[in-house]
């Protein structure tokens, strides 16, 4: 008996059944993961430059209120952090010093925790002496309406409310003024 006479026999000697589910499981399990795919869409892009930043509400670390739409009028950096993030450690002296650099202009810094615990995310705040709010956000409902994939990222805001930059990753000392500039020099009427 040759080998291919073996293998048919081998074949043969399983049900039909087993070969039509052989056959047809893995096209169920692709179709079922186009579907899948499918009914998520597109991943929704997020705050777009140019366009006016989602509004929030939120409470600070403190129990405070925060909405966006309260600061209009002002440049503003919302900034989506973690105690737990080195770049989000790194930078937090120049937020620091730009907040402190522009205060006569009005620049407001926001900060929201991204995917940590609000014990460690106040020990951090206390750490730093941040003098700006920070907000849990319960749901990931205000990072997945900028469209955030990881911290940091941070958005400046103008006067009007519009996003003007948006810094994926760590800030540096040239990449916050460059995106400073943005939003500083913008008018509420504009």
């Amino acid at each position: 008996m040759t080998a291919a006479a073996i293998g048919e026999r081998r074949l043969g000697a399983l049900p039909r059944h087993w070969l039509v589910v052989g056959a047809i499981l893995p096209l169920l399990i692709l179709a079922a993961w186009a579907l899948l795919l499918v009914g998520r869409g597109a991943p929704a892009a997020g705050a777009q430059i140019g366009q006016a930043a989602p509004d929030f509400a939120l409470s600070d670390l403190n129990g405070n209120p925060i909405r966006l739409a309260d600061l209009r009028g002002r440049p503003v950096i919302v900034n989506f952090w973690a105690s737990w993030c080195g770049p989000c450690v790194e930078e937090f002296p120049l937020l620091q010093a730009a907040q402190a650099g522009h205060a006569a202009e009005g620049l407001a810094v926001v900060g929201i925790v991204f995917r940590d615990n609000s014990e460690a995310a106040r020990a951090f705040m206390r750490r730093m002496a941040a003098g700006w709010p920070a907000a849990m956000d319960p749901g990931e409902q205000v990072a997945q309406s900028f469209g955030i994939h990881g911290p940091p990222e941070t958005f400046f805001i103008d006067r009007a409310g519009v996003v003007r930059g948006r810094q994926i990753g760590q800030l540096t000392s040239a990449d916050l003024e460059r995106q400073l500039a943005l939003v500083l020099a913008t008018s509420p009427q504009e």
